[in-house]
């Protein structure tokens, strides 16, 4: 691995424990307007210290991520299909390797959609990200995306949708946590972490599956949704941090979360 590759994958995955903490705030690229998202700057302001990287799109690390606030950056590079279109798995290659180098990134994120009409076009995409953004040290993430079919979310289907995008060539794999978690981990040659999954506002849940996966094998996570819709986003954030790098129970790190409003 070449000195440029180790500095930016020693960004995303710190070398002191050897765990990493994605935000993922690309979601706009086929959902549009996500609730708590529609101002995405002001959503992710005070979370940017405290995790590790945020993956994103360039328009919006553009125009609402300050450059001063200096993120590590995982750029989204795949899509071009939304939530009302005919195919969520249509998916392209967007972004160029001169482009991910202009906006200084630490590495670029691309969907694959296993099983599906469009899995050789998305597997494509992905080895052609490798070859290409590779060239320039810059590492891929590979997305084993579901689309709309939730019961592939199985640790069957995971393990090979992971151990598929290692073998094309991605450094790190972002995954669904699901039952069996290990059958993932190891059989998957790259560090995994762990994608959100549906939203809730019980903190202690998410805390416990993030803590569980990590014992199974998981790096870290790439959550979303759980953090920046939580009714304490900060909170939320800073119970993950502690159970990923501070290898934190989640019985402990769920006080550093806000209790739930009582509604009258």
């Amino acid at each position: 691995m070449d000195w440029g590759m180790q500095s930016r994958m020693s960004r995303l995955i710190p070398p002191t424990t050897g765990k990493g903490f994605f935000l993922a705030i690309d979601h706009g690229y086929f959902l549009g307007p996500t609730s708590k998202l529609e101002r995405p700057g002001a959503a992710v302001a005070e979370l940017t210290p405290i995790v590790d990287a945020l993956f994103v799109t360039r328009g919006v690390l553009r125009s609402a991520i300050p450059a001063e606030s200096t993120p590590n950056v995982i750029l989204r590079v795949s899509g071009g299909s939304s939530i009302v279109g005919g195919n969520l798995e249509n998916e392209h290659l967007l972004v160029t390797a001169e482009e991910a180098i202009r906006l200084d990134v630490a590495a670029v994120g691309v969907s694959v959609f296993i099983g599906s009409e469009y899995e050789s076009q998305t597997l494509n995409n992905l080895a052609k990200a490798v070859n290409e953004f590779e060239r320039y040290g810059i590492p891929v993430m590979a997305v084993t995306a579901v689309g709309k079919e939730l019961e592939k979310r199985d640790a069957r289907y995971l393990a090979l949708a992971s151990r598929i995008c290692a073998e094309l060539g991605a450094r790190v794999v972002k995954t669904y946590y699901t039952e069996n978690f290990e059958v993932i981990t190891e059989s998957c040659p790259v560090p995994v972490v762990i994608a959100g999954g549906p939203r809730t506002d019980d903190a202690l849940e998410v805390l416990s599956f993030v803590r569980d996966g990590i014992d199974r094998g998981a790096i870290g996570v790439n959550l979303g949704r759980n953090i920046w819709q939580h009714y304490d986003p900060v909170g939320m954030a800073k119970a993950l941090r502690a159970v990923i790098h501070e290898n934190a129970d989640p019985g402990d790190a769920i006080h550093l979360v806000a209790p739930p409003q009582v509604q009258d």
